[in-house]
């Protein structure tokens, strides 16, 4: 995941930090806004692994910090869910000027009431996710009962939340009670996806019950059965924003990126990504990389380990046409392979300890077949096209692209 630091202003001039979560090969097929959780931040664990599960499917993700908390300028107790509300808006503002307009908001408990509401706003949003969202901002006060008198007596009141100690004033409560989440929802029209753990403690399960029955379709519930309510369990989180992946291709209007392509066989791009190489074959598109250890991100087969499958898918390619031309009963082929480099034994300057590369291919064949038969598909599979091209001499002419070669 690559990922772009920066930050940009709320209506109220403060600087709020934010990251850009984008696609490996930077090309984002579409934008999204993250809202988290109440008193939460952008590098919460769940928000990152949502956000990576997105980029790998080519959404690029915005996540930031809401004016008081994280890295970002202000005073907690100045702001309010009205506040938050605001700084969505912005931050889809600062997409659409910079990049390009978001269409997708997501929202973790407090943070999906003010994604609902942001949505609202927001034309260009086509798809709005919650998780773990209440289904009335108010309903984040029980988070400090305890405090509440004090909080409209004294005007404010400093509670625990989680371990750390934040100032709540009353403008704060105020601004709660006067929302009504079930009338924006009935007036939002735009498609709803629910996630929430029928286990949650924090928000309880009727939530997305009401947010669901409040809504008009399209809307979509998931159960996050056995999670917790900020998605400690890494597989939750990933499996969120797996689902969110495919969910919002059926509502989500989706730019065309340009494939790589050539007037060749085969087109190969990399950029400044260590070391995520796009392949084009045809109208065939994968990825080769490098292992972790290797300083890759490993997504995709090694370059060696491209060059054993093109031997191994020959290898089998072939024996599948030979057995169905002479109608043998061969059912199933596989082959293993590995690739090292060992001495030449038999070389002619053995001091320079001269090594060979050389390809271990062991193939499995089932299938009613006779010990001739399988002798002869060994044969066979040393005549392979690719077998007899790694045996021959190869001539690499390697030139500039665009530029005249003299030969």
């Amino acid at each position: 995941m690559q990922s772009v630091s920066f930050s940009f202003k709320n209506n109220k001039g403060l600087n709020l930090s934010a990251k850009l979560d984008l696609p490996i090969d930077k090309k984002p097929i579409q934008y999204a806004i993250f809202s988290h959780f109440f008193t939460g931040n952008k590098n919460f664990s769940a928000v990152r692994n949502i956000s990576r599960a997105l980029t790998l499917n080519g959404i690029a993700v915005m996540r930031f910090d809401f004016a008081g908390l994280g890295d970002s300028e202000g005073n907690f107790e100045d702001t309010n869910f009205s506040t938050n509300v605001d700084d969505l808006i912005s931050a889809a503002e600062y997409l659409t000027t910079h990049y390009r307009c978001p269409k997708i908001i997501i929202g973790h408990s407090l943070g999906g009431a003010a994604a609902i509401f942001a949505a609202h706003q927001i034309k260009a949003i086509q798809a709005v996710i919650t998780i773990g969202a209440p289904s009335n901002p108010v309903h984040v006060s029980h988070l400090f009962e305890s405090c509440l008198e004090t909080i409209h007596t004294s005007g404010e009141a400093k509670v625990d939340i989680a371990g750390r100690k934040f100032i709540i004033k009353k403008h704060f409560l105020d601004d709660l009670e006067d929302k009504d989440l079930p009338q924006v929802l009935k007036e939002l029209r735009k498609p709803l996806l629910i996630f929430h753990s029928p286990q949650d403690k924090v928000v309880e399960i009727e939530n997305a019950a009401k947010i669901y029955g409040a809504a008009y379709h399209p809307k979509s519930f998931v159960s996050l059965d056995g999670a917790d309510h900020l998605l400690v369990n890494k597989d939750d989180s990933l499996y969120v924003g797996e689902v969110i992946s495919s969910w919002v291709k059926r509502y989500v209007t989706f730019k065309e990126v340009a494939d790589l392509q050539t007037d060749r066989q085969v087109a190969v791009r990399i950029g400044t990504s260590h070391y995520t190489t796009e392949i084009a074959a045809r109208n065939h598109a994968f990825l080769a990389d490098e292992p972790k250890n290797y300083e890759g991100s490993d997504l995709g087969p090694t370059p060696y380990e491209l060059l054993l499958s093109s031997l191994g898918a020959c290898t089998a390619i072939t024996l599948r046409m030979y057995a169905d031309r002479k109608k043998w009963d061969l059912q199933e082929v596989i082959v293993h392979l590995t690739h090292k480099k060992t001495h030449a034994t038999d070389c002619d300057d053995c001091e320079h300890e001269a090594k060979i590369d050389r390809m271990t291919r062991e193939i499995e064949m089932t299938g009613n077949l006779t010990p001739e038969q399988k002798d002869r598909l060994i044969e066979i599979a040393n005549k392979c096209p690719v077998h007899r091209t790694l045996n021959n001499t190869i001539e690499i002419v390697t030139q500039q692209r665009g530029k005249e070669v003299t030969l």
